[in-house]
């Protein structure tokens, strides 16, 4: 054994002796490896892994983990499949998109959600001014909330007239982003386009041209005029405002309250060839999320960790516009939002087969997956992908050492109740995927079926 291996093994068996001294027996975990590089993508999200190495949650489980940010997405993803990354910070759709082979084929599983919520959708200033003249109540000084897209749907017809649509930003094509900002624009009626097998972009029967910019670029690239719109994670809606460039119009939050963002993600073989290993990366990150939700005082030393140039790398007063319990709209209009930012509190670091199907749903919806499929199989690719099993056992192990409450490790099935808090009000239940997916007016399987879908099949 060299010298540093030698040393972190007394690490990890001091922080054994830690445990016991304070009344909390060790888990008795054989870690098959135990130094970790992971992946992450500059946004606020990442904040459960940075905090479980800057606050020792990773040293405490024997586990010494470098973190590197990523270029994109692709190259996220593509880095851990070829085992360049032990895991990554992830879409909640990539694991799934990767299994079910959108865009690539491997085999990859998450056994933690990362967030709740966190998104938000910004326009450009121009745009702004012209919905508020199509929408009068958008020129009150605080608009009521949630902003739907009714104002914006007259300038997308009138874009479309003159042969300019209009275009918006997404970070990834299976990530929450271009789901939340479709649902939102068809809510109103706007058709944001389908995948067919030959068109991957996306923009086939389309209102508006959908298209993948990477988050830091967001702000510059709605700068440029490239692009009209986006959807985003933190802290790049409230980088428009302190730019005086954009107006974040909408949360997810309001789109789908409490729903799912990103999740830890590992390759399945990782998992098989490293089980207590991966048990102890999820015993540290749910120690990690259960901190960050502690207290106020926790958040704002959070804010100022990951605005450390190695991580997010954006001003602290950005990153505590959103991180600290509010969220500001236009330049001004600041509002309570205690929960735009979840990473423990309403289970958020479960992962729930229900969420996966939501997702499942939406790459059916808008043609990623250009078959019908019968609800079975919904829920046999959510069971391969989400993995609470994983999770239980870390959770177990947390309660045992005093960490957690045995209360707050959810008691369920894996399927949340059925819930309608979605901005059109659809009732999503997650044990039946096809029933959903025939309540809306714009999309495949849909009641009023578009010249797209009927070209792929209802």
């Amino acid at each position: 054994m060299t010298s540093k291996r030698r040393i972190r093994a007394l690490a990890h068996v001091l922080a054994g002796i830690l445990l016991v001294a304070a009344g909390a027996p060790a888990a008795a975990l054989d870690l098959e490896k135990d130094e970790l590089k992971f992946g992450f993508i500059k946004l606020t999200d990442c904040a459960p892994l940075v905090i479980a190495k800057e606050k020792g949650f990773f040293e405490e489980e024997g586990l010494f983990v470098t973190l590197e940010a990523q270029a994109n997405w692709k190259i996220l993803l593509d880095r851990v499949i070829d085992g360049e990354l032990d895991g990554a910070h992830m879409l909640a759709g990539q694991p799934i998109g990767a299994t079910i082979g959108i865009g690539t084929k491997a085999d990859v599983i998450t056994p933690f959600s990362m967030d709740l919520n966190g998104n938000g959708i910004t326009v450009s200033n121009e745009i702004w001014a012209e919905m508020k003249k199509h929408d009068p109540a958008l020129q009150a000084p605080r608009p009521p909330h949630p902003i739907t897209a009714r104002g914006l749907k007259p300038i997308v017809e009138e874009h479309r007239e003159f042969g300019d649509p209009l275009r918006m930003g997404m970070v990834f094509p299976v990530s929450t982003h271009n789901y939340e900002l479709r649902y939102w624009l068809a809510a109103e009626g706007i058709r944001p386009g389908f995948y067919t097998p030959t068109d991957t972009t996306g923009q086939t029967d389309a209102d508006v041209l959908i298209s993948v910019t990477p988050p830091p670029q967001m702000p510059a690239t709605l700068e440029q005029g490239t692009i009209q719109g986006y959807c985003v994670g933190e802290p790049w809606n409230q980088q428009a405002v302190f730019k005086k460039i954009g107006v974040p119009v909408v949360t997810n939050y309001e789109i789908w309250k409490n729903n799912p963002e990103k999740v830890f993600g590992i390759t399945a073989a990782f998992a098989e060839e490293n089980p207590d290993t991966t048990v102890a990366i999820v015993k540290a990150l749910v120690r990690a999320g259960k901190w960050l939700d502690a207290s106020g005082a926790n958040r704002r030393e959070a804010v100022q960790i990951l605005s450390r140039s190695e991580y997010v790398g954006a001003d602290a007063d950005v990153i505590a516009n959103s991180m600290t319990g509010t969220f500001e709209f236009e330049r001004g209009d600041k509002r309570e939002m205690p929960d735009f930012n979840v990473f423990f509190r309403h289970n958020a670091t479960y992962p729930y087969y229900s969420d996966a199907v939501w997702f499942l749903t939406q790459m059916r919806r808008w043609g990623q997956i250009p078959e019908r499929k019968p609800d079975a199989w919904y829920h046999e690719t959510a069971k391969k992908v989400y993995r609470p099993d994983i999770y239980r056992k870390a959770a177990d192990l947390l309660v045992q050492e005093g960490h957690l409450a045995a209360s707050e490790v959810p008691d369920t099935d894996g399927y949340k109740p059925a819930t309608d808090e979605f901005i059109d009000g659809v009732t999503y239940d997650g044990r039946e995927p096809n029933e959903y997916l025939a309540r809306f007016a714009i999309g495949n399987q849909a009641t009023a079926v578009s010249a797209a879908s009927k070209t792929e099949g209802k």
